[in-house]
């Protein structure tokens, strides 16, 4: 027997099952549309996709942008920063001229500018300065300025916070007219002032004294401090005051200890706008201050008037009085832009 005839044709032996084989859709289902062999896995949308997609994206996140636009973002951010540079020497030189030339002597100053001081550093000198600490007059105008922009920055801010704080979260009667009449004042110009508030001054004693100077300062602190804070404690949430009188805080511990915290930026922002308008006024000081001692930027205005050719003590005490607002301005730098951020970002 050969090996064909040992294993005979099942089709040519039954009908039966030969007629299936012969009908091509009953044949070619069954065989072919069986999930394990034309399966997602062969024709489906995953093997299309890899397929297709796959390798494009791939070939994407292992390049990355261009050269093209990697060089121009660097060329962007190289202008950009110096634009920036640039722009903060224009702003730093007055600042640098007024130094280099509180650091020359009169005979140099007169000869040129302070600019000479590129080719011939050897004329820098303190002497200048040294006279500056042996005048009166200027060095007794720092602690007058001294004793009236702390005062009125201190006072600013704390009565500035407690009222931000009642009228933000306490209920009493006529909250939201008197707020209205705070706000109103921040358009009340200081020069409307000057007259009713001299005469009241004198009657009651005030008139050209440090005391006088600093409530001034106050009274017309006080309506920006109370709208900048009433508005950054009100975007404090609810539920942590609640939550806070709900384990037994009192309004001033609750003050104390949740607000004052959480508002900590903007008290620093405010306190440190309220400094530096206090330090620079002239104004009010020329009006109110005593004349015996008057603050830095009076005594200024008497040099200028008395002695025109003064530098040697001019240049000295007016970088003095920018020196020190700078100086605080860059010891709370970082409250500041934390203040300014979060009051934009709310």
């Amino acid at each position: 027997m050969s090996g064909t005839d040992a294993t005979p044709d099942p089709t040519a032996a039954d009908p039966a099952y030969a007629r299936p084989a012969q009908a091509g859709p009953s044949h070619a289902g069954p065989s072919q549309a069986e999930p394990s062999h034309v399966g997602p896995s062969h024709v489906g949308p995953s093997h299309a996709g890899s397929s297709s997609a796959g390798p494009s994206s791939a070939v994407l996140a292992a390049t990355g942008p261009s050269y093209a636009a990697r060089a121009s973002a660097r060329l962007a951010a190289g202008a950009l920063r110096v634009f920036l540079v640039v722009a903060a020497l224009f702003w730093l030189l007055p600042t640098l001229g007024l130094l280099l030339s509180s650091l020359l002597s009169p005979t140099d100053l007169n000869n040129g500018g302070w600019w000479q001081v590129l080719t011939a550093p050897s004329r820098l000198t303190a002497d200048n300065y040294e006279r500056l600490l042996a005048n009166d007059t200027i060095t007794g105008s720092l602690l007058s300025t001294f004793a009236i922009a702390v005062p009125a920055t201190l006072l600013v801010v704390t009565l500035g916070a407690l009222a931000g704080y009642a009228f933000a979260w306490l209920e009493f009667p006529g909250r939201d007219w008197l707020f209205l009449v705070v706000v109103g004042l921040l358009v009340v110009p200081v020069q409307v002032a000057l007259i009713p508030v001299s005469e009241l001054f004198g009657s009651i004693g005030l008139f050209e004294t440090t005391a006088g100077v600093v409530l001034f300062h106050t009274a017309f602190g006080l309506p920006f401090a109370v709208f900048l804070l009433r508005n950054f404690f009100a975007q404090i949430p609810r539920e942590l005051l609640e939550a806070a009188r709900l384990d037994g805080a009192g309004e001033l511990r609750l003050f104390a200890r949740v607000v004052l915290p959480l508002g900590g930026p903007a008290i620093a922002s405010l306190g440190i706008f309220e400094f530096l308008w206090v330090w620079n006024d002239m104004l009010v000081a020329l009006v109110f201050a005593d004349s015996a001692h008057p603050p830095i930027t009076v005594a200024l205005q008497q040099q200028v008037r008395q002695f025109g050719n003064n530098i040697d003590v001019l240049a000295p005490g007016a970088f003095l009085s920018m020196a020190v607002p700078l100086v605080v301005f860059f010891a709370f730098q970082r409250q500041f832009v934390s203040g300014v951020m979060a009051g934009a970002i709310k």
